[in-house]
């Protein structure tokens, strides 16, 4: 008897939001009876990651202990030695897709499937966003030479928004922008409870200089409130940025994040790279006020429904912070907005438009079926 279930090889990390958007990609991929094997590259998932995991339906979690290709640990051996093993898990499980977040990955093995490449970030474009046009150092350079080799043996490249799309055509020389399917976030399962209170609010990776959470401690200086932001000090590679004015709060899991966002402070997030974004997307469906640096993504997403700041101004960032806790009608607009522009980002959409391309690039009619259904 035929096989019914589609099965997907993915990739991920448990460092940043590939890992949520992974989880909340194999979460819709249950709903449409495909079942997911994701293989965590990197640091391991903590103990409440790994729920998150289980609690997914055909969610089969694999801890590969290979390292990411961006850190410190990896080298070309090592990368070789990784594409191989996941080649042999997509053999094993008889995947009909491999979805790799690292696309890197394809550029040294054959698998046994259609390979899809998502371009979350890379080297190269977050140092054309942060240093402008000085030259890759040779770490990231020959890194991204891996990656640019690898995109070009997957089937199809998928970015999440096509901001970054552009930028990876152009960074990378494509002969093709890749294809956009925005990234989803579903809303907590609890419902939130306000128990910090807070104005100013913001998330993420708080050790990346491309989150420039230097420029928003100096914008913090200037503030009646105080800037709360959740998220690790320190990178996997030791990376770590002090803070003066910040009120840092460590790393907080998904639900302490929705409690943090319940209260409906200010979301605040002046990165200067940003493929997307999914920080501000869990606070604009909380309905916060939105205020963003001025970046080509955050433009195309929230153009509108945010407002914009320049990401090195800490005056303008502080004045534009301070103008929506002084006029607490105006801020609920600006979150009623924020709110309305996010359900366009939903896990259900992002999931139809992942299946469509994998239906596209494989020919299952499986994948087919999924998305007509």
């Amino acid at each position: 008897m035929p096989r019914l279930t589609a099965r997907v090889l993915m990739t991920a990390d448990a460092v940043g939001g590939v890992w949520t958007y992974a989880l909340e990609l194999a979460r819709g991929l249950a709903r449409a009876d495909v079942e997911t094997t994701l293989a965590v590259l990197g640091p391991a998932p903590d103990d409440a990651q790994c729920n998150d995991a289980r609690s997914i339906p055909g969610l089969a979690l694999v801890q590969t202990g290979f390292p990411l290709d961006w850190t410190g640990d990896a080298d070309e051996i090592r990368i070789g030695q990784t594409a191989a093993a996941l080649a042999d898990l997509a053999s094993d499980i008889r995947a009909d897709v491999v979805h790799l977040n690292s696309p890197v990955f394809a550029c040294d093995a054959r698998f046994p499937a259609p390979v899809i490449g998502v371009c979350h970030s890379c080297l190269a474009t977050w140092w054309h966003a942060v240093r402008g046009v000085a030259p890759l150092p040779p770490a990231f350079a020959w890194r991204t030479e891996r990656l640019r080799l690898g995109y070009q043996r997957c089937e199809t490249l998928v970015a999440p928004s096509a901001s970054f799309a552009s930028a990876t055509a152009a960074v990378h020389r494509l002969a093709a922008k890749p294809a956009v399917a925005h990234n989803g976030r579903g809303t907590p399962a609890r419902p939130p409870s306000p128990v910090r209170a807070m104005q100013v609010f913001t998330a993420g990776r708080l050790w990346d200089e491309g989150k420039n959470a230097r420029t928003l401690d100096q914008a913090a200086a200037r503030l009646k409130e105080p800037v709360h932001a959740a998220g690790p000090l320190t990178g996997p590679d030791g990376q770590i940025i002090p803070f003066e004015h910040l009120r840092a709060l460590g790393r907080l899991n998904d639900a302490e994040i929705a409690d943090c966002l319940a209260a409906r402070p200010v979301f605040v997030s002046v990165s200067r790279y940003e493929p997307f974004g999914l920080a501000v997307l869990e606070a604009a469906q909380a309905g916060c006020a939105l205020v963003l640096s001025d970046i080509p993504t955050f433009r195309e997403l929230w153009q509108d429904a945010a407002s914009f700041v320049s990401d090195n101004d800490p005056a303008a960032i502080a004045a534009a912070l301070q103008t929506l806790l002084d006029r607490p009608e105006h801020r609920r607009r600006q979150g009623t907005a924020a709110a309305k522009r996010a359900a366009a980002y939903s896990v259900t959409h992002m999931t139809e438009r992942v299946l469509a391309i994998y239906a596209g690039v494989t020919g299952s009619s499986r994948f087919a079926q999924q998305v007509a259904a």
